[in-house]
């Protein structure tokens, strides 16, 4: 077995690829990428069991076979070499030999047939989405997303399809994020929970791209395909909980601010908050919004005032300064409205402008109990 290929060309499919690759493994042949040649055609795959995503290239050969080679090895060497036809021959003492314009290296291989099948999706669904709104909505919600390894379901983000549009939520119970598009239409309704991992891989190979992604789901796994690649990844088990709940309907209290303006202020006050509650307190009176933050430990305190548009009762609400920096750096809106209706209820952030024909987004954040 035997093929040449560009050595820069490799590296950048590799390099997606070891992303799916976990730092240490149970397994080691997970170690590895897996190498299938189809005379001119290259697959390369990696996994980790849970995720496995693989691409097909195209190289100089008239061979066929299936070898496993170290990935951490083989991407440290690929590193260094400028742009280059490399040669690979598969020797029959365990060895790869890698030809350089200026060297030989050879590393150990394992056998292909050790490594792990990707799985087939029986009678799968299908989505087809443009790359860039994908890695949008991904982007959008999955910051949102919690850690928690006691409640999965709420560790992923929920992909919700309908003949209407499509839904992408993600929540922690203390933020919520839900992003939809009712310019794109799924042929049958369809619910799913995607684990981070394989969305941050997505998010990061999609952004900017033209290219449609096919999504094929079912109960237990979802598929992306998308120019030269496939990902496929076991989905989360588990119902997700009913969001739309949480979602207050009656917010009598409008409140429209300049957000990078709000942003920074929130960023600057919530340095003189207290270090384990980060807690920050908004008091709005008619056109003025008065931010402060005190750590009464070390007598730290700040307060800054703002000019905004308010529409409501006056009112004093706390919130945790990082989710709502968080929720305000992931705009790109000129200006937000905050949507309020009780000291202890929700706040809805929600952008003003800035949003594609049938793009809509709503932020939710908890208030923190303030101590008067």
């Amino acid at each position: 077995m035997k093929f040449i290929v560009s050595s820069t060309y490799l590296l950048k499919q590799l390099q997606v690829l070891g992303g799916v690759i976990n730092s240490s493994n149970t397994l080691p042949i997970l170690d590895n990428f897996l190498f299938e040649l189809n005379q001119s055609k290259l697959t390369v795959s990696a996994s980790d069991l849970e995720t496995t995503m693989s691409s097909t290239l195209e190289v100089e050969s008239n061979s066929e076979g299936s070898v496993a080679i170290p990935a951490r090895l083989l991407l440290d060497t690929l590193k260094t070499f400028p742009e280059q036809p490399l040669t690979f021959v598969i020797e029959d003492n365990n060895t790869v030999e890698i030809s350089s314009n200026h060297g030989k290296y050879a590393l150990a291989y394992a056998s292909g047939k050790e490594f792990p099948k990707a799985v087939v999706l029986e009678d799968p669904s299908k989505t087809v989405v443009l790359g860039d709104v994908l890695a949008t909505a991904i982007s959008k919600t999955i910051f949102a997303a919690g850690n928690d390894d006691l409640r999965p379901v709420m560790s992923g983000v929920f992909f919700q399809f309908s003949t209407e549009g499509l839904t992408f939520v993600a929540t922690d119970a203390h933020k919520l994020v839900k992003y939809t598009r009712e310019d794109i239409k799924a042929s049958q309704v369809a619910e799913f929970i995607m684990p981070k991992k394989p969305l941050n891989l997505l998010k990061g190979i999609l952004a900017g791209s033209e290219e449609d992604v096919t999504i094929e789901y079912n109960d237990s796994n979802a598929k992306f395909i998308f120019e030269n690649s496939t990902l496929i990844c076991r989905l989360i088990d588990g119902k997700y909980p009913n969001y739309e709940a949480v979602i207050p309907k009656e917010n009598p209290n409008k409140l429209v601010i300049d957000r990078t303006q709000f942003s920074n202020s929130v960023r600057r006050v919530s340095i003189f908050s207290n270090k384990t509650t980060h807690q920050i307190r908004l008091k709005i009176a008619g056109a003025e919004l008065n931010i402060s933050a005190e750590d009464i430990d070390y007598s730290n305190k700040a307060e800054e005032r703002l000019t905004c548009d308010y529409q409501g009762d006056d009112m004093q609400i706390g919130f945790n300064s990082r989710f709502l920096t968080e929720m305000l750096n992931n705009l790109n809106s000129d200006e937000v409205q905050l949507e309020m209706s009780m000291p202890n209820r929700a706040g809805i952030l929600t952008p003003i402008d800035g949003l594609d024909d049938g793009e809509q987004i709503t932020m939710l954040v908890m208030p923190v109990m303030l101590n008067s």
